[in-house]
């Protein structure tokens, strides 16, 4: 296909939203070029080598799988034929104790049953009216917030009401004034309940003592299907690159973006050093930044666009983690690809990290054991695994990380974390020290001027989620995508960051019937 003029876009980052827009863009015939610094695509959803095993090392939890159909799809392709994807029975085990453990499955029915059995009949009628509220809650925005391009209260408000009384009910539906624990504690009397529902305030990097009743909709984003890739979480990334290559997507791994450069006001390429130390600057129509949006704001891509976009103040940030890839044998703990081993004092463990700014004294582990299905028996021989605990976004303070993050505070937080799994019964044997810890220093690290944060802005607050930058920025030309920027963090909602901002230039650039007729579905608007 003929592209339209003006039609040379840079992508910097080839992660999952990079590749989307990427995709979106390759599609309508723009030339693309793809600028990463990594050596291999995938960004967060990355991978690390312990001797001869590949283990997951980034997002490892798999869900709204139609967000890739449909981009697939547009390219006339089958997502199943590029990626083998399993579904979960059962979405993750919990436990609190030896004596106290519980599944979540893909049935909701089956999930109540469980829930009963665990903590009585009234909890599981709760469970049964959370989950409808949880469904009524990610219906009412999918279309009017999580695939608008440029999200506000006022257009939010404006685009339900348009439906008359049912779009008025429905905002007042989705809770965007009281907090997620608050809210569970209309539902669940049993505070463990509370305690796992509240945990998916993490999946957005915040506490769930601050963050909105909105987020209840992450649990409906769950029971629509959590999946398994086969071979490893890269396998989703790899396949992107492939299909974007196959469509005239050129890729520069080893590469370090120096400077989005504008012209009179307006996005005009980048300047790249090269790993052999060599200075370059492409030209380009239209620039899109998959980066952490304060690595713009504070200067990262030079001074023009740091004036582009709001800096995100550090109490702003969310969670970042403390993580250990490790290859161990298991003992005592029927493991199942995704557990969570929760502690007892969740208000302590987030007061720790957020007002504290320090790793909590007790934490919730998650444990994703990947050679681990419904359908595996328990392994004899040594397993792979990523450990997690969630930790204070604080990788840059000089003042702060060399006490908080230096390796006698990193070794009693590893003790703190296998004392906690072995106090719900599961012990890891390392046979060997086969095994590496990536601290909130080393994010930083890998994703400068974040401080570790690896969810952007932390959902605090009601106004939270109309606080995040959306595709568009102050410079011409200049757009935003990756997990920083609208709709938020995690696999799914990074690939629509990509589409939106492949749709925002796209709008920018034409509202010819060409692309009136090619433009993305789903309720996303056009030009």
């Amino acid at each position: 296909m003929a592209g339209p003029p003006k039609n040379r876009v840079a992508i910097i980052g080839a992660g999952v939203a990079g590749l989307s827009a990427a995709l979106d863009l390759a599609r309508l015939g723009y030339q693309v070029t793809v600028f990463e610094r990594a050596s291999a695509p995938g960004g967060k959803l990355r991978t690390q080598a312990i001797g001869n095993a590949a283990i997951d090392a980034g997002p490892t939890v798999f869900t709204m799988r139609w967000v890739f159909e449909e981009l697939f799809a547009d390219l006339n392709e089958s997502l199943d034929r590029h990626v083998t994807l399993r579904p979960a029975e059962t979405l993750a085990r919990h436990a609190w104790n030896t004596d106290a453990r519980l599944d979540l499955y893909a049935d909701v029915r089956r999930s109540a049953e469980a829930i009963g059995d665990f903590a009585g009949a009234r909890e599981a009628k709760a469970f049964l009216d959370f989950s409808a509220r949880a469904r009524n809650i990610y219906n009412a925005l999918e279309r009017s917030f999580i695939r608008d391009s440029r999200p506000s209260l006022p257009a939010l408000i404006a685009r339900m009401s348009r439906r008359g009384p049912a779009g008025v009910a429905d905002l007042f539906r989705i809770s965007p004034f009281g907090t997620l624990w608050g809210a569970l504690g209309t539902h669940f009397r049993d505070t463990r309940l509370r305690q796992l529902f509240a945990r998916y305030a993490t999946y957005c990097g915040s506490s769930p003592f601050a963050a909105p009743a909105t987020l209840m909709l992450v649990a409906h984003a769950e029971q629509q299907g959590v999946w398994l890739i086969d071979g490893g979480m890269h396998r989703l990334t790899d396949a992107m690159e492939t299909l974007a290559r196959a469509n005239g997507v050129a890729f520069r791994y080893g590469v370090h973006v120096t400077e989005i450069c504008e012209k009179s006001g307006v996005a005009s390429g980048v300047s790249i050093v090269t790993a052999a130390g060599e200075r370059e600057t492409i030209a380009a129509d239209a620039v899109i930044a998959n980066a952490d949006v304060n690595a713009i704001a504070t200067g990262r891509f030079g001074a023009r666009a740091a004036r582009a976009v709001p800096q995100v103040p550090r109490t702003a940030r969310s969670l970042s983690a403390v993580t250990w890839t490790l290859t161990a044998r298991v003992r005592d703990f029927p493991l199942l690809r995704h557990n969570v081993f929760f502690s007892r004092d969740y208000r302590l463990e987030f007061d720790d990290i957020f007002s504290g700014r320090r790793l909590p004294g007790e934490p919730t582990v998650y444990v994703c054991a990947q050679d681990r299905t419904d359908a595996l028996p328990a392994h004899s021989d040594e397993e792979r695994f990523l450990v997690l605990v969630n930790a204070p976004p604080t990788g840059d303070d000089v003042e702060v990380a060399p006490g908080a993050f230096g390796a006698e505070e990193i070794q009693r937080c590893e003790k703190a974390t296998y004392d906690q799994m072995k106090r719900c019964g599961l012990t890891l044997n390392l046979q060997t020290p086969r095994k590496i810890v990536t601290t909130p220093v080393d994010w930083n690290r890998l994703f400068p001027a974040t401080g570790g944060a690896l969810y952007g802005r932390a959902s605090h607050g009601w106004m939270a989620s109309f606080q995040r930058s959306g595709a568009h920025t102050r410079m011409k030309g200049l757009y935003l995508a990756g997990g920083s920027v609208h709709p938020g963090p995690g696999i799914a909602m990074s690939a629509l960051s990509g589409r939106l901002a492949a749709q925002a230039l796209l709008a920018d650039r034409s509202s010819t019937r060409q692309y009136r007729a090619t433009a993305m579905r789903g309720g996303m608007s056009t030009p």
